[in-house]
């Protein structure tokens, strides 16, 4: 189990973002903006990040880039400075994908870096019944503590039964879920089998929709059980949306934790919620099916100085046709989201080597 403060900063909910790779123009890992994008979410106020998942290229995994372990030892090491010397605790979460053998090993290996989680991907076991999913999972708890994945199909994830999730909440060693189907009916199916597992003080629950950011953080769902009713909803966000403009995502997350329990939520904050996600179908690239996801988001911390380039570890993996015109549009239109200001004023501070 991790530590209690762990389990309370989940539960309090958090601005989590997933963690980019800043590359050099030769498509080689750059320390000096890697280390800068980790101070830029430490300063901007993210309770934790999450390292190697999908915004991190899971190609870090490949032997001829050999970047797992750099890339999460570096991240480890950089929040391990900045909470030294800010008195903070920041939660540390590895992505672990990849079948048994190589799962248990990034859950050994991120476990030995420091991280207190493992955000578990089950897309290399498309075909996998519901038991041998489990079975998996299971094996990964018994490595480090676990926060479910539900990622969508678009970006590779796969389609999950409300029996895997009441299943999976029932391990023991479960601390959270991301829910990131971008679909309301399976967002849906994560609530109820956390509500009927007995666990929904156990779990917290974040946001992944980037569809729905702000209307999932003000929801408060009511599930009937053989319990009574049970109450509960997404505490804070694990978002690659949350890798860019961080700082007002902690501003974003901070006034929606201020009516989580009231009856009458703003309808203004629901308008916000709509400039939010428009925003997000920019960066996303969602008119191209999320093609251009990845280096949309290194396109926003491109202009703000954070990154050199908008380049990937696949070079096919680039900005789509329109995206640019559309990133574009929606910084004139929403100049409010922006934290470019609070980024120019410790840009140096943080590339600094």
């Amino acid at each position: 189990m991790p530590p209690v403060w762990v389990r309370n900063a989940l539960h309090e909910g958090q601005v989590i973002p997933a963690h980019p790779l800043a590359l050099t123009s030769g498509r080689r890992l750059d320390e000096r903006r890697q280390r800068a994008l980790t101070r830029y979410y430490h300063a901007a106020g993210a309770g934790g990040v999450a390292v190697g998942v999908h915004t991190t290229q899971f190609s870090i995994r490949d032997p001829k880039y050999g970047l797992l372990r750099p890339v999460l030892q570096l991240a480890s090491e950089t929040i391990g400075e900045r909470d030294q010397a800010t008195g903070r605790q920041t939660v540390r979460i590895a992505g672990l994908c990849g079948l048994a053998d190589q799962a248990v090993f990034e859950a050994s290996l991120a476990r030995d870096l420091g991280y207190h989680a493992g955000l578990v991907s089950l897309s290399a076991l498309p075909r996998a019944t519901d038991e041998e999913l489990i079975d998996h999972c299971r094996t990964l708890g018994a490595e480090l503590p676990l926060v479910g994945f539900y990622l969508q199909p678009a970006a590779g994830g796969r389609l999950l039964s409300r029996n895997f999730w009441r299943r999976f909440a029932e391990i023991p060693n479960v601390v959270a879920i991301k829910i990131a189907p971008f679909n309301r009916f399976q967002t849906l199916d994560v609530i109820h089998a956390v509500a009927e597992s007995g666990r929904a003080e156990e779990i917290a629950l974040y946001t992944g929709n980037d569809d729905n950011i702000v209307a999932d953080l003000l929801t408060q769902f009511a599930v009937p059980s053989g319990a009574g009713t049970v109450r509960l909803g997404m505490v804070g966000g694990l978002l690659g949306h949350w890798a860019c403009w961080t700082r007002g995502a902690v501003e974003l997350l901070r006034e929606c934790r201020s009516y989580r329990s009231s009856q009458d939520v703003p309808a203004r904050l629901l308008t916000l919620g709509a400039q939010v996600t428009d925003c997000n179908a920019a960066f996303f690239d969602a008119a191209n099916a999320f093609a251009g996801c990845i280096s949309g988001i290194h396109e926003v911390l491109r202009r703000q100085g954070l990154l050199e380039g908008v380049w990937c570890l696949d070079p096919s993996e680039t900005l789509s046709l329109g995206q640019l015109r559309e990133i574009d549009r929606v910084y004139r239109a929403y100049p409010a989201l922006n934290d470019d200001v609070f980024v120019r004023e410790h840009l140096d501070e943080w590339l600094r080597p």
